[in-house]
């Protein structure tokens, strides 16, 4: 008899991100497959992008980042390869003690006007364990063979 096979949603344990719906009308954020690092993210409005200009979206959606961990927002691929659009501030940070909601600031950067409609993915996030570290100045750094070599210093 052959072994059973693994049910893929239980090969990891999962664990919870509390999303709030600000309106009925949010869609909750999910995953497009089983391989997917981030969360697609959905537009609560419909608005024409007119080339070299940017349109903050509402998501209708606000988290609860666990502590210990952010949230950041990219761009998607989908947005970006097909589109020339991105995030007006390329990556978003929701820290874990924000509340509001989640609104995502597109920038179309191609020569075509892009059309959004409510339900559309226009971003995608992930969550990201992340440390506070002890902040301390000091009077002398230790060195390094780089040193002070600035931009371009390793070559191209």
């Amino acid at each position: 008899m052959a072994a059973k096979k693994p049910d893929p949603i239980n090969l990891f344990e999962q664990p919870v991100l509390k999303v709030k719906r600000l309106t009925k009308r949010a869609e909750l954020p999910s995953y497009a497959t089983l391989g997917s690092a981030c969360f697609d993210i959905a537009s609560l409005d419909t608005v024409q992008l007119l080339p070299g200009r940017a349109h903050i979206y509402s998501t209708g959606l606000a988290f609860e980042v666990p502590p210990g961990y952010v949230m950041q927002v990219y761009s998607r691929s989908g947005m970006g390869f097909s589109k020339d659009t991105r995030l007006a501030n390329c990556v978003g940070v929701i820290d874990s003690d924000y509340r509001g909601e989640v609104k995502v600031k597109l920038r179309n950067d191609g020569k075509e006007i892009i059309n959004v409609r409510a339900g559309d993915r226009i971003a995608q996030g992930m969550l990201v364990k992340i440390d506070q570290w002890t902040i301390e100045e000091a009077d002398e750094l230790s060195s390094t063979e780089r040193g002070e070599a600035g931009l371009g210093s390793t070559g191209i």
